[in-house]
């Protein structure tokens, strides 16, 4: 199949990669848009990793307030020079970021800050949960696992589905940008704010509503 302009711009248009990076995955997808974005993706994961041990100590520091301000977020994302800090591309991630932080409320970057003993206590419930409802033991262990491996990718941000893609994990979208702009970036912290959190009252829930008007 011939690799036509319109279908690189489909391309670049659907994934943010370079027009170049577009044209050499689709001509080894011989024009198949869908496998040029796997194509891509690996090729993003490959550069992610090749960075990863670099140093990241520049950035900045973002922020996003839901409308009536209720829910804010304050986040820090860093990468390896001021300049790239400074561009378009950067700034959007850091943007996409923190109103994925407010709408999908996770509470930790990665699995690595989850504790030896909130993973314990998960682990215990669902074991119980488990075995209360019947399942041979020499099940129970597998469904534990897969039951954990649920919470990572609810409760870690790096894990979550991206709120305005939910085909594209956040790690998936760091490593995207990552490969187009060439540096190191790493999400090292958030905290995320909402009104009256932790004083007993009637509950509000603004989930849903922050969703849909990110992903909208």
């Amino acid at each position: 199949m011939q690799v036509t302009p319109q279908l690189v711009k489909e391309l670049r248009e659907r994934t943010g990669a370079g027009m170049m990076d577009c044209k050499r995955s689709l001509v080894e997808a011989e024009g198949d848009v869908e496998k040029a974005i796997e194509i891509l993706r690996k090729h993003g994961m490959a550069t992610a990793a090749k960075k990863a041990g670099r140093v990241a100590a520049e950035g900045v520091v973002g922020s996003y307030i839901h409308a009536g301000g209720l829910i804010g977020v304050l986040l820090e994302v860093n990468c390896e020079t001021d300049f790239v800090a400074r561009t378009d591309d950067f700034q959007a991630l850091v943007k996409d970021l923190a109103m994925h932080i407010a709408a999908a409320d996770p509470r930790f970057v990665s699995r690595d800050e989850v504790a030896g003993d909130v993973l314990d206590r998960e682990r215990e419930i669902y074991h119980d949960q488990a075995v209360e409802s019947g399942k041979p033991e020499n099940v129970v262990d597998r469904i534990v696992e897969g039951k954990i491996e649920k919470f990572f990718a609810e409760s870690v941000l790096m894990e979550q589905a991206f709120i305005k893609n939910p085909d594209l994990t956040v790690q998936e979208l760091v490593t995207q940008v990552i490969a187009k702009l060439g540096e190191n970036i790493q999400v090292r912290r958030f905290a995320r704010f909402k009104v009256g959190e932790g004083i007993e009252k009637p509950a509000v829930d603004f989930t849903e509503e922050i969703r849909s008007q990110v992903a909208g």
